[in-house]
């Protein structure tokens, strides 16, 4: 009724004098309530605060990442896309001189991959096979759309080294060149390059390995005694690079070196703990994220964090490393040329989803190579001495 004052008082009018909704008056609040309710808005500041802290750390992180539209320079003209959850992933280690990559030589006419493997995950997701393929391969590369500003289309060349398609066309190219040879769609495509690979290795806190022989080549300015070691970031690229201080100088033996670095690699990072480490964690993926060039279908934080989840399950032991069936070739014993019936047989493994036979690799000259006496990764079981920053750790530049 308009006579009775509480009758006509609005919610915001009763809530000021203690008033409740039912008309009756709060009890004062004691001081241990007053304590717990501060603690409360106290908290859920600090939620809103924290995500809008994890807000910044996503846009950061997301705006580090370079991406590059594959689908879209090479269309439609590639192999049939099998969608049985199993995937196919191109990754690559730039050998570009241009910025921070200058101290390691000069460019020979442009980048090159010094690096390539296609990383195929099971439809299960708990095994992945890695194959390896020769920079130094000879091959029928494709035509790829070259540099922008020149707008020309580079003809199909015949016995082209497998790494030039990089240097001719980037990675749409390095793309092609790989389905063209394996008659495998690539799903997604990686990038590394030298500095970025080696900032990675030092935020992680260097990778154990052990060195059975000792391993020293003045081209890579790596000096590695035998033995127990933490390898800094330039001492891996050195490690990963070099070609004269193993078996018989050639690309063969240092795709073995890299095959074992890798699950090196990913034991430390399942070893370091992580996710107890926040710092760590996020320098770790600003570092990751800043080292990588991706297709623009992952080309973000979400992505990427999409893919790390379905690959979480996966181990070093869970992974099968194979290096494209090759010979030498008769006419250049620098180059090597692929062993065609064998390396169908690696491909036709990968396209049904299972591990590539051993009769594949038999007999390939990748496959002769003594890496596997030469390195292996660390576990824990460091039993016997371990020496850190052994050698100049100086990457140079191996051809």
């Amino acid at each position: 009724m308009a006579g009775d004052s509480n009758d006509g008082d609005t919610a915001a009018e009763r809530r000021a004098r203690g008033i409740r909704a039912s008309g009756r008056r709060r009890k004062p609040r004691s001081g241990r309530q007053r304590v717990m309710r501060a603690a409360a808005w106290t908290a859920a500041g600090a939620v809103v605060l924290g995500g809008a802290s994890l807000g910044f750390v996503y846009f950061k992180l997301d705006g580090n990442i370079s991406g590059v539209d594959i689908n879209a320079a090479l269309g439609t003209d590639r192999p049939h896309n099998v969608p049985n959850g199993s995937m196919d992933i191109l990754v690559m280690g730039s050998d570009s001189r241009a910025g921070d990559n200058a101290k390691y030589g000069k460019d020979q006419g442009g980048a090159r991959s010094d690096t390539a493997m296609v990383v195929h995950i099971n439809k299960k997701h708990d095994r992945a096979s890695v194959i390896s393929i020769p920079r130094d391969t000879l091959i029928q590369r494709p035509s790829c759309q070259g540099d922008e500003s020149a707008g020309n289309k580079k003809v199909p060349a015949q016995r082209a080294m497998f790494n030039s398609a990089y240097e001719v066309g980037g990675p749409a190219c390095a793309v092609k060149t790989v389905e063209s040879l394996s008659g495998v769609r690539m799903d997604h495509y990686m990038e590394v390059d030298f500095s970025g690979f080696k900032k990675l290795i030092n935020t992680l806190g260097g990778v154990e390995m052990t060195t059975n022989k000792s391993i020293k080549d003045k081209d890579s300015h790596l000096d590695l005694q035998a033995g127990h070691h933490t390898l800094n970031g330039e001492q891996a690229l050195g490690l990963v690079r070099t070609r004269h201080g193993v078996g018989d100088g050639s690309d063969l033996g240092r795709i073995q070196l890299q095959q074992a670095f890798m699950k090196a690699l990913m034991d430390q990072v399942n070893n370091v703990g992580l996710f107890s480490n926040p710092k760590k964690l996020y320098d770790l993926a600003d570092t990751s994220t800043s080292a990588l060039t991706t297709d623009s279908d992952l080309d973000s934080v979400g992505d990427l964090s999409g893919l790390a989840q379905m690959l979480k399950g996966i181990k070093s032991d869970d992974i099968q490393m194979t290096t494209l069936p090759v010979q030498y070739d008769p006419n250049d014993p620098n180059r090597v040329i692929p062993l065609e019936a064998k390396s169908a047989q690696v491909w036709k493994a990968v396209k049904a989803d299972k591990p590539v036979p051993k009769s594949a690799t038999k007999g390939s000259a990748g496959d002769r190579t003594d890496i596997g006496n030469v390195v292996k990764g660390d576990k824990g079981d460091k039993g016997g001495k371990k020496t850190q920053g052994t050698g100049s750790g100086r990457a140079g530049s191996p051809e």
